[in-house]
């Protein structure tokens, strides 16, 4: 049979799959029907990136990164001096230089707020090269403009503020970032809407009362972790026996081994007084123990340490004693009279106790069972504990009188001026008495109804410690839920007007910003409102 002869069978054409089969024959080829993809079945990498919504924290030493939602962050940074290395530089393999007196802990430190000596270009390029690490090594993720939430200390100076939004808005390109206080996020990780927040960091020590998500009073003190760190290296150098030239020479010990020593082992000794109101529970504490028991205790022995970075390298036996020495002298002074320290250099004891006498009176009710604990500092082992009992111990002798002293002891301990303060609340009683019989028998059944009424649980009026998950998960849980903060900032006002064009929080409209921040082109969906009044909030009014 010829090659052009007859009907050339289906499944050796070509023709015959592309061309359509004439009309009452079956194709010659099964034919699968198209199908429509929809953009609702697309990959979930794209909506990830429209609602990627990056979180940033960032303290006097650490930063932390990550996406909102997520109940921790993806990277918890630091800046030091082997981040400060360009590449090539191999001198992280040779010995290491001697650090000085003076700058021993400036290399460590994200920023200062003490601007007389920071260098504001060198800050703006650490915190670059910090966000940039993080965001290329951590968070994957490219350089599409995100819009950027930041946590921040609500005193943070206005030139530090506008270093770190000059960052963000110029070198990653931020369309809009949300500003939010650290510890109104502290009170909302812990589940609560007012608290004591005593943020114990790096740089110092401070005690924020939050009522209703709102700051009401700010106090600190300069008893801080750093302040802790110098005083162990002079414990440590006292027992090294070495010479520092008059404290302007090199540092006999390295930073890193002397912040190794105190995470490792500095303590802090129990309260001579229990409050019997503190439940174990409320705070991170050891199982309690018979002292009589065989076991040996930490004030009886002494720590093997390990030096490396010494010259040469040493073994150094330090008393537990004198560990918790360190951490009395600088958190708990023996003096409890508030008049031989400074306002900037209370003990922390004194410095809650004194945060509370002049909160007005339900607002204390209210923050004294919510006080809350943060920073590096808080976990010391029984500095929480320690704490609570003191502030315990100073008001069950003094009250919440603001005024103290010898005159106000002997008019306390006055016999014919109790005896008449006896008589007058009796006297008020009895009068109370005879007003609510006076209804007759619809006073009878407004009283049986308060006996029967089931008395709820107060928690006012008593100290108490709550745990909280930290600043940046309560923004995390904050952003996630789309609530739509208060101090927004959009990129184009911010490049246009700069920290100058903020206006004050009592002069910008709050209805109606969070009405425009929760529409299309607000905080929650677009890129931002265009709203020309907009504010700094709390981080503006100082």
């Amino acid at each position: 049979m010829s090659s052009g002869a007859g009907y050339t069978l289906a499944h050796r054409s070509v023709a015959s799959i592309r061309s359509v089969p004439p009309q009452g024959q079956s194709p010659a080829a099964p034919h699968t029907p198209p199908r429509v993809i929809s953009s609702t079945y697309s990959s979930p990498s794209t909506i990830r990136a429209d609602d990627d919504f990056v979180l940033i924290e960032i303290g006097s030493r650490f930063a932390r990164i990550g996406f909102a939602g997520d109940s921790l962050p993806k990277a918890t940074l630091s800046c030091g001096p082997e981040q400060g290395r360009r590449a090539g530089d191999f001198s992280a393999w040779q010995q290491p230089a001697p650090s000085f007196t003076e700058a021993w802990s400036d290399d460590h430190e994200i920023w200062r707020y003490d601007l007389r000596s920071l260098d504001l270009g060198l800050f703006h390029d650490k915190l670059d090269r910090l966000l940039r690490d993080a965001f290329t090594r951590y968070l994957l993720i490219d350089s599409r403009p995100r819009r950027m939430g930041l946590v921040l200390d609500p005193e943070l100076p206005i030139p530090l503020l506008s270093v770190v939004l000059d960052t963000l808005f110029n070198n990653f390109q931020a369309p809009i970032v949300s500003l939010m206080s650290s510890p109104t996020m502290s009170a909302v990780a812990a589940g609560v809407r007012s608290a004591l927040v005593v943020d114990m960091g790096w740089a110092e020590t401070v005690v924020t009362s939050v009522y209703e998500y709102r700051e009401v009073k700010t106090t600190r003190t300069v008893r801080g972790g750093r302040l802790l760190l110098d005083r162990l290296y002079k414990l440590l150098h006292q027992l090294l026996k070495s010479e520092d030239h008059d404290g302007k020479g090199p540092r006999a010990l390295s930073f890193e081994e002397c912040e190794d020593i105190l995470c490792r082992l500095v303590w802090c000794r129990a309260s001579g007084f229990k409050s019997p109101q503190r439940q174990s529970t409320q705070l991170d504490t050891v199982e309690e123990q018979d002292e009589s028991e065989a076991e040996p205790s930490r004030t009886a022995g002494a720590a093997e340490i390990p030096l490396r970075s010494t010259s040469p390298p040493t073994t150094l036996q330090v008393p537990f004693d004198k560990l918790a020495d360190v951490c009395d002298d600088i958190f708990f002074e023996p003096s409890s009279s508030p008049s031989t320290f400074d306002d900037h250099e209370l003990p922390l004891h004194l410095l809650v106790y004194q945060h509370l006498v002049q909160l007005p009176m339900d607002v204390r009710a209210v923050c004294m069972p919510r006080i809350m604990f943060t920073g590096g500092c808080s976990s010391i082992l029984g500095i929480k504990e320690r704490l609570m009992d003191e502030v315990t111990s100073i008001t069950d002798k003094r009250g919440w009188a603001p005024v103290s002293g010898k005159g106000v002891e002997q008019l306390r301990h006055n016999q014919k001026i109790r005896r008449s303060s006896v008589q007058r609340s009796s006297i008020s009683s009895v009068a109370t008495s005879e007003t609510g019989n006076i209804g007759g028998p619809f006073g009878d059944i407004e009283a049986k109804i308060a006996r029967n009424r089931p008395v709820p649980q107060q928690l006012q009026g008593q100290l108490r410690a709550l745990h909280t998950l930290g600043p940046w998960a309560g923004a995390s849980l904050m952003c996630q839920l789309k609530v739509p903060a208060m101090a927004t900032i959009d990129r184009e006002l911010w490049l246009q007007q700069g920290a100058s064009g903020a206006s004050r929080p009592n002069e910008v409209d709050a209805k109606a910003q969070q009405r425009q921040s929760m529409g299309a082109g607000g905080l929650i969906r677009g890129s931002g409102g265009h709203h020309t009044n907009w504010t700094l909030g709390v981080w503006g009014s100082y």
